[in-house]
């Protein structure tokens, strides 16, 4: 019984942490961007497959 009260509380531990984490990357601005990734499927890398053909 000792080992489910310990492993709750390591689980709350680590999901405290996350949200921690989360709320960091809110407020540090990882998530501002909201227009790239719509459109990111268009823009061309400019990388090209050479083993095609040979």
């Amino acid at each position: 019984m000792e080992v489910i009260f310990m492993l709750i509380g390591f689980s709350v531990l680590i999901a405290v942490f996350f949200l921690g984490y989360f709320l960091w990357a809110v407020k540090s601005g990882q998530f501002e961007d909201r227009y790239t990734p719509s459109v990111r499927m268009l823009f061309d890398d400019g990388t090209i497959d050479d083993s095609k053909g040979k």
